[in-house]
């Protein structure tokens, strides 16, 4: 803008003959600023760059260019037209030295209209641009919700599957040391006082538990289409569905299942449960390679199927990873899902048993 300037103040000086302190120029300084200055109405600008240029001609062109270029970008379009015809008729009645029709009788009219239609394009190309931030934002923070409400569902998913298994254990507990209870007139005193206190803190156990946990879990969130897994169910029965259903599913395995705690044989199940399920959305007849140990000092999971094409008519991606990412962390493990190899998909988890249970598994 400050070349604008000086280029106007330097063209009113040579239409004037010379001199520098002349009304041209002092209108050009004047609207320079004007049209930079914020605060001021939007209509101080162009009013006075369309004054001047009427006044003075071509000298002060370029500043009113600028001011039709601002107010078509800012769907100012009636107004800008409306500047345009006054200069033009003002322009009519002005010296020929700096008539608007002068030399050439349509060259001012045409740089006026691209202005104006320069103007238009950039005003409503960064309108696309300021519309496409806005869309690409919102999408970003739906995504961002829609993987919060998935960690917080497998969260409650967990949290409901280890009530079951736990409330079912400590039910045991309390059942059987409640049946030796009827019979502590047979046992020593210690060994009944025992029993009594170990009826009594499986209870309460239990009891808490079910306030704890109980709390999560969300009986409505269930729909047909998403049942939860059956409790510690075998991963082999899962692994033999599959089969059934066409897959070529490959299963090794390293030690026992009752090795691993519960929490992580259910984990294992989801996983392998959506491994298998990717595979038979996007590499549908490609083999699959599960690899399982069951530990310790930690609970692996490997489940890799090579490339092949996507199914028809399958259901779209849903955030069954991203619960699964968030149930893995919440045990202490991390979750590896991406490409290996030649095409091939690749979903590893390792989960770190606790300290007793790894000392329990070497026999130290």
């Amino acid at each position: 803008m400050l070349l604008l300037t000086g280029a106007a103040v330097q063209n009113g000086a040579a239409a004037a003959g010379g001199p520098y302190l002349t009304a041209p120029t002092a209108a050009a300084v004047l609207c320079g600023p004007a049209l930079v200055v914020r605060g001021l109405p939007w209509f101080v600008a162009p009013a006075l760059a369309t004054a001047a240029t009427g006044l003075w001609g071509w000298p002060l062109l370029p500043l009113l260019l600028i001011a039709l270029f601002d107010l078509a970008a800012r769907r100012r379009t009636a107004v800008a037209v409306g500047c345009c015809v006054i200069v033009l008729a003002a322009s009519t009645a002005a010296p020929t030295a700096v008539s608007l029709w002068r030399p050439q009788q349509y060259g001012a009219g045409l740089f006026l209209l691209l202005a104006v239609v320069g103007g238009l394009w950039m005003g409503n190309r960064r309108r696309l641009v300021e519309a496409l931030n806005s869309q690409v934002e919102h999408l970003r923070i739906e995504r961002e919700l829609r993987e919060q409400a998935a960690r917080s569902a497998e969260r409650s998913r967990l949290a409901a599957e280890m009530h079951d298994v736990l409330a079912h254990r400590l039910s045991l507990i309390a059942l059987h040391t409640g049946v030796l209870a009827t019979r502590a007139d047979t046992l020593p005193g210690p060994v009944a006082e025992r029993l009594a206190l170990l009826r009594t803190a499986s209870t309460e156990a239990l009891a808490d538990l079910r306030d704890v946990l109980g709390a999560l879990h969300e009986p409505h969130s269930t729909t047909g289409q998403d049942v939860p897994a059956p409790v510690l169910r075998d991963v082999r029965e899962l692994i033999e569905q599959a089969r059934d259903a066409g897959q070529q599913v490959d299963l090794h395995v390293s030690g026992r299942p009752e090795q691993a705690p519960a929490a992580h044989r259910l984990a294992l199940y989801r996983l392998i449960q959506e491994g298998l399920t990717n595979a038979r959305k996007h590499a549908a007849g490609a083999p699959v390679r599960v690899r399982l140990d069951y530990g310790p000092p930690a609970t692996l999971v490997e489940i890799v199927n090579a490339p092949g094409r996507s199914a028809e008519h399958t259901a779209p991606s849903g955030f069954g990873l991203v619960g699964l990412s968030e149930r893995v962390r919440a045990l202490g493990g991390h979750l590896n899902v991406g490409p290996q190899g030649a095409g091939s998909w690749r979903l590893a988890a390792r989960i770190p048993q606790p300290a007793h249970l790894e000392q329990n598994g070497t026999g130290t």
